[in-house]
């Protein structure tokens, strides 16, 4: 439910001055097939800040991938190498 709440919460031209963020026109039909994406559990592998304030299920796939790539490094970091 915090994924569909977040997706909906599209960058709207109304409030570009709060967010910083370019608005997005968003045709109903990409609308609805990201939420039945969601919905299907087809995006479940990105966590839910990537749904936030992004216009198409592609965008949130896009920025899902960044912040788990990103997520991934910072765990190599943290993980001592193991010795052979």
């Amino acid at each position: 439910a915090r994924r569909v709440q977040r997706f909906l919460s599209q960058p709207f031209f109304v409030a570009e001055q709060y967010t910083g963020l370019e608005g997005a026109l968003v045709p109903i039909e990409d609308t609805i097939k990201g939420f039945k994406m969601i919905l299907n559990g087809e995006v479940d592998q990105y966590p839910e800040s990537a749904f936030n304030l992004c216009g198409t299920i592609e965008d949130v796939i896009k920025k899902g991938e960044e912040e788990n790539a990103k997520q991934r490094e910072e765990k190599d970091k943290e993980e001592p190498e193991k010795p052979s």
